[in-house]
């Protein structure tokens, strides 16, 4: 009976991957909106915003966005972030591939006292898909941009998708 249970999960979470037709959809069904979401144009125009990278580091070093820092999620761990950004108030907008994972560490951060966080709508890609920069790890632009998996690759309409 377990097996079949773990089996039926994985089935539904499976379709439900499969089934996303867009970031919105995406963002719908897994995210909680309990971080305000900041837009790729809002981005362009504000030098000020600190960038978060809440991707794992071989994603990162495909590309991200330029000046952003990365943070991980896995390895993810607060007390660095606390000491590179002791300005709680400072703006920060934070982003993984699509906005899933950004939501959570975004919330990390707003239990810590931050209280001006984001998170960037569809992630890294939205932001490439609206035709935005994105940079390898020397601070060139790249089309490249790691697409995290096969099912999540298809939100990404714009850059190389990378799978690795």
């Amino acid at each position: 009976m377990k097996f079949f249970t773990t089996f039926i999960a994985v089935f539904i979470t499976t379709l439900s991957v499969y089934g996303q037709r867009s970031i919105a959809q995406t963002l719908d069904q897994f995210n909680r909106n309990s971080i305000p979401y900041a837009q790729a144009e809002e981005l362009s125009s504000n030098t000020k915003i600190i960038l978060l990278d809440a991707r794992e580091l071989k994603e990162y070093q495909i590309s991200h966005l330029p000046n952003a820092i990365w943070v991980g999620y896995n390895t993810f761990d607060i007390t660095k972030v606390v000491s590179k950004l002791p300005n709680k108030k400072q703006e920060i907008v934070v982003y993984c591939s699509v906005g899933v994972r950004s939501e959570d560490i975004a919330e990390n951060l707003k239990t810590k006292g931050y209280s001006n966080v984001k998170n960037l709508y569809g992630g890294i890609f939205e932001w490439k898909n609206k035709g935005n920069i994105v940079v390898d790890t020397l601070g060139n632009p790249t089309e490249k941009v790691h697409a995290y998996s096969k099912q999540w690759a298809r939100l990404l309409t714009n850059g190389e998708k990378i799978l690795n």
